[in-house]
């Protein structure tokens, strides 16, 4: 399906644009290597590595720690980062940097303080921080680079200051009262003098740039072999000060999302015992390409699922912008894609993975697809099995106001409207000797936890996403991985990779990234698919606390058409107009194997994602 319509529609391209394709940027070409990515300073930053010589994956460590000083707000130290990525000439891996359950994170004990959701805020929602090691995993085994060489930028920038986005000083405007009144060490870090920050101003973070400057020096007291280094390093991370701090910090107690003040049960022992690991990646064949996502401990999935029910429909877009009945159809299979999330994935070998995006399952869901907007969250029975749900999701929808009122925030991403308060960051790169790596940092941002006043960071909030039910493919359980929204993508065409895609956006991810899938194999370029007006359903459950849903609600861009978002209005959806260019940040590189040429495109909305190559 998707093979065949775009080989045809290539030679369309240029033809559609002359007639009206819209498009902010061009979509870069070349042959050397291509980044793309959520900030310029890591695009510029990837891309200064490749010119000195390195490879994609010293590019994507070198991004990575540069976007955790730049976006604070969207990622830091103390997050996690799952990332796909594919050697020249091999099949793609999945790499998880995404750190466990403490052993005291039992759901006896959260219960116990009266708790029926973890909290979205504060140290008790803290999971083992994945992000060094897996970043330093990947740098060790693909890499070339030293750890100074990738480190050396965002410690530059960590010492001598970067320009704070505006939306990062709005995310700390918002949570100001708690810093000042709960978070006293978040206060004094972003909040100096007690005055907040110029937006666009220089801002430093001294205390992050000396944590880094220990690092190094521990991992160059181990000699100058590289890889030894980068073992040393990682030893110090999760066995040395910084383990031994965050373990002390964890032992006091602080406010939050349930109005409280918890103690975290995340200790040294935990991040000694961790490490990151390599798994099989899960690929999904569509004719000629095939998606590639990781497994059912992410969301990625549901992304294969939506393409499996849309397999046989006319998917059309006309003049770069998707029809009202293109909307309607991929709304609906989020729908039940989702519902099969929330009742059948997480981090357990029991996941009946290979059914639910299999095309006989598919064929049995798309009969519920129906020329009107659904309102049900129907899990299918995948192998005949009974879908189960929590009792947060039995008792019924919310309309997601509480989101507004919340002190603290558990996932800073787009609200009901389209307005973006943040997320998550992204980079995607591809090399001249077709090394790709799709990656998705998140967590550890700012707002998430109060700030380690010793080590410059604070800790994630990713244990949010597990449920306090029994039972449950997702139930919180110690050692265990919470079932995350980042969802990082690759396709391969002809059995080579060939695409790098993916975008922030919490539970909107597999929902832009399918309208990104959607634009591109209709035969836009990357860029003109990026731009390309985009919507996600509210219409399951979030991932993030306090877990709100609104049955039969559609965010869209305006840009759509009035006609369009009409249209849909008709066919019962409860249509939120998110203004022109709110939704979602997407990235994308691409290696055509028959020439050799690489291609790339970045977001323009919010005006800092951008992509850079040549």
């Amino acid at each position: 399906m998707w093979g065949v319509r775009h080989s045809e529609s290539r030679n369309l391209v240029s033809v559609a644009y002359l007639y009206g394709v819209f498009t902010t940027r061009p979509e870069l070409v070349g042959t050397f290597g291509m980044v793309g990515s959520t900030h310029w300073l890591a695009s510029s930053s990837a891309m200064a590595v490749l010119e000195d010589g390195g490879n994609a994956f010293d590019a994507a460590v070198t991004a990575g720690f540069v976007l955790q000083v730049v976006e604070p707000h969207l990622n830091g130290p103390g997050g996690e980062v799952p990332l796909i990525f594919a050697t020249a000439g091999s099949a793609p891996r999945v790499l998880c940097g995404q750190g466990v359950a403490p052993a005291g994170a039992t759901i006896e004990h959260y219960t116990s303080l009266g708790l029926d959701l973890v909290p979205g805020s504060g140290l008790l929602a803290a999971t083992v921080p994945g992000a060094w090691d897996g970043w330093l995993t990947l740098l060790r085994d693909h890499g070339t680079k030293s750890l100074r060489d990738v480190l050396d930028r965002a410690i530059g920038y960590a010492r001598n200051g970067f320009p704070l986005l505006p939306r990062a000083v709005d995310t700390i405007a918002l949570v100001s009262d708690l810093f000042r009144e709960h978070w006293t060490t978040s206060a004094a870090q972003w909040l100096p003098g007690g005055v907040l920050p110029k937006p666009g101003g220089l801002f430093r973070n001294q205390k992050l740039a000396d944590t880094w400057e220990w690092l190094l020096a521990a991992a160059e007291a181990a000699g100058s072999n590289r890889e030894a280094q980068i073992e040393a390093a990682r030893r110090a991370w999760s066995q040395g000060f910084v383990a031994a701090q965050i373990d002390e910090f964890c032992r006091s107690e602080f406010r939050d999302d349930s109005g409280r003040e918890h103690a975290g049960v995340l200790t040294g022992a935990d991040m000694a015992e961790w490490e990151a690991s390599y798994e099989d990646a899960l690929i999904v064949d569509f004719d000629e390409w095939s998606l590639v996502k990781a497994g059912a401990w992410t969301q990625g999935p549901v992304l294969a699922q939506q393409l499996r029910l849309l397999e046989g429909y006319d998917l059309s877009y006309v003049d770069g912008k998707p029809t009202a009945e293109t909307v309607h159809l991929a709304v609906e299979a989020a729908k039940l894609a989702f519902a099969d999330r929330e009742a059948w994935y997480g981090d357990d070998p029991d996941v009946p993975l290979e059914t639910l995006v299999s095309r006989d399952y598919a064929a049995q869901r798309r009969a519920l697809i129906g020329a009107e907007a659904s309102f049900e969250l129907r899990p299918g029975s995948p192998d005949g099995r009974n879908p189960l749900l929590p009792k947060h999701v039995l008792q019924g929808a919310t309309d997601g106001a509480s989101l507004d009122a919340m002190g603290s925030i558990g996932e800073p991403t787009v609200a009901r409207t389209g307005a973006t308060r943040g997320d998550t960051v992204h980079v995607d790169i591809v090399d001249r000797w077709g090394n790709m790596v799709s990656a998705t940092p998140s967590g550890g941002w700012l707002q998430s936890s109060p700030t380690i006043p010793s080590l410059g960071f604070c800790l994630g909030s990713r244990a949010q996403m597990f449920w306090l039910d029994k039972g449950l493919p997702n139930s919180l359980a110690p050692g265990k991985r919470p079932r995350i929204t980042l969802s990082p993508s690759m396709a391969l065409r002809d059995g080579v990779p060939a695409l790098a895609f993916g975008t922030p956006g919490g539970d909107q991810q597999d929902q832009w990234q399918l309208g990104f899938w959607l634009a591109h194999m209709a035969g836009l370029n990357l860029q003109e698919a990026i731009d390309s007006p985009m919507w996600h359903s509210n219409a399951f459950p979030s991932s993030f606390y306090p877990r709100a849903w609104t049955p039969g609600e559609l965010v869209i861009e305006s840009r759509a058409g009035a006609d369009v978002l009409e249209a849909l209005r008709r066919k019962g959806h409860q249509v939120v107009d998110a203004g022109e260019w709110t939704l979602g940040r997407m990235s994308a590189v691409a290696r055509d194997a028959s020439d050799g040429l690489l291609r790339a495109g970045a977001n323009p909305r919010g005006a800092q994602g951008y992509a850079v190559g040549r």
